[in-house]
């Protein structure tokens, strides 16, 4: 019940002993990314377009477009 416990709520189990997983100053670092080593071709920009229009419009514009057919009852 212990390990399930510590689990669910690592800081009221953690007791007054253990150290704080945190490292201190982790709050105050800075986040900052670097660009890209490549850019992106035009060939990389379709595709993924395209998997998009295919993965998310293709389906819902396939369920918009029977949906009279959907609502009968057969």
């Amino acid at each position: 019940v212990s390990v399930c416990l510590s689990l669910l709520l690592p800081s009221s189990c953690s007791g007054p002993n253990r150290p704080n997983p945190v490292a201190p100053g982790a709050a105050d670092a800075q986040i900052y990314s670097k660009p890209s080593w490549e850019e992106l071709r035009t060939m990389d920009v379709a595709i993924g377009l395209t998997s998009c229009f295919l993965c998310f419009l293709l389906p819902w514009g396939w369920v918009l477009s029977h949906l009279e057919n959907y609502k009968k009852w057969e």
